[in-house]
């Protein structure tokens, strides 16, 4: 889960040796080792990070955007010069569970290795079985753009003492063999936490709040995946979270966003084993607590301009009692994307519009279009204040002048947004 996871999540798993010819031991991988290594690359949405768009798959180049300034993938084929083609078992399995290169130098945390690092040695050689019967692109990635002075890797040792613990994943006797399947994929390859947890101003997860919801990059928010009802997994089942995971949809959503992108080039193709795990595992984690005892009072004149709104542009689709339609459109009330404590997804959803996935079990292709063109920020707010505010639905309220900052920050992500907000 990217929960691109991230986006998500960055593998950045660049490499500044000179070209040389290395002894590698990866020539005698089994066909069994390489299904196993694409599986878990799919597990960990590897492609999605590491191909940039209209670039070769898995030749990096893919720009992120943090807070920290802008990381781009590493070439991950197997190409001898600026690959991992000179790379040992050892050393992918060193930056998968140290984060650090082959040149020894570390890399960055915007790489999920907080979370690859609880990956077996065995699966970590599997993937590398499988990376290396990729063709070979030779490609070299944009310079990394931050503030100064990260550009000095060595300093990412300060912050890996401060929120990095290595460990290989360490199953509970106490549970089941199928729940611990399922939180070795989330908590390891899947890193969903990487998305879904809060981060402090450092980058760090916050693990006392893990799984809570978080930010998912370039303006998108992952949320919470406990078993609160309101903002979590409490109202799914597991057969929920099974179809979401397969499809991007289900009774109570449909995806958007980075979760798109998870779903069509991830957790689509996990096995149903693995979807029934990491089922398991998400429903068994306890609600967490909202800060909600005293909600901030929702302007009533708000409510009134955003329930005219949603009947001029929404009803259609989502229905007068926000229930949407079935197998089209997806519900409003009662929904935890919808009454997330952080409202930008549904501000960009509403700003650029969006799609949701459209894999082979689930080829619908459906699209919600963009209003950013016909509606000002005000209008917005009001909207999505009364969305968030009815029906059961309880959030905070939505500020104009969040919609005026997301609106600015959306345009700078590129010709998407400029093209939806175009208009008919």
């Amino acid at each position: 889960m990217r929960i691109s996871c991230t986006l998500a999540v960055l593998l950045t798993l660049a490499t500044c040796a000179a070209p040389a010819a290395v002894a590698a031991d990866f020539g005698n991988a089994d066909f069994t080792s390489v299904q196993r290594g694409r599986s878990l690359a799919n597990a960990g949405d590897c492609i999605s990070c590491h191909t940039a768009k209209g670039g070769k798959p898995f030749a990096g180049g893919y720009p992120v955007e943090t807070p920290f300034g802008t990381l781009y993938s590493s070439n991950i084929t197997p190409d001898l010069m600026t690959g991992l083609g000179n790379w040992t078992r050892k050393d992918f399995y060193r930056a998968m569970h140290e984060g650090l290169r082959k040149d020894g130098q570390h890399l960055y945390p915007a790489c999920p290795y907080p979370w690859f690092t609880k990956m077996t040695r065995e699966d970590v050689d599997d993937l590398k079985s499988y990376l290396d019967t990729l063709q070979p692109v030779r490609s070299i990635p944009p310079e990394n753009d931050l503030i100064w002075p990260l550009g000095w890797r060595a300093l990412v040792a300060g912050w890996n003492l401060l929120f990095f613990e290595p460990g290989v994943y360490t199953p509970d006797p106490a549970q089941s063999t199928l729940w611990n399947r399922g939180a070795y994929l989330v908590q390891g390859p899947g890193h969903c936490a990487a998305c879904h947890t809060p981060k402090n101003m450092l980058g760090g997860t916050d693990r006392n709040r893990a799984l809570q919801g978080g930010d998912a990059g370039e303006g998108w928010f992952a949320p919470g995946l406990t078993g609160n009802r309101r903002t979590g997994l409490g109202g799914w089942s597991e057969q929920d979270i099974v179809e979401y995971l397969k499809t991007g949809a289900n009774p109570h959503t449909a995806s958007s966003g980075p979760m798109t992108e998870v779903v069509m080039n991830s957790t689509q193709h996990l096995g149903e084993s693995d979807l029934r795990a990491i089922a398991t595992y998400l429903k068994s984690i306890p609600a967490h607590e909202t800060e909600e005892e005293k909600p901030e009072p929702i302007d009533d004149q708000a409510m009134a301009r955003g329930e005219a709104l949603y009947v001029d542009q929404c009803m259609g689709c989502h229905m007068a009692d926000g229930e949407g339609q079935p197998d089209a459109f997806p519900p409003l009330a009662n929904t935890s994307s919808v009454q997330a404590p952080n409202a930008q997804t549904l501000i960009q959803v509403v700003l650029a519009g969006d799609h949701m996935a459209d894999p082979p079990s689930l080829p619908t292709g459906l699209a919600m279009p963009a209003f950013g063109w016909k509606l000002d920020d005000q209008q917005i707010a009001d909207v999505l204040t009364y969305i968030r505010n009815s029906w059961g639905n309880r959030a905070p309220a939505v500020r104009a002048q969040t919609v005026a900052d997301m609106r600015e920050s959306v345009h700078e992500y590129g010709p998407r947004y400029k093209r939806l907000i175009s208009g008919p």
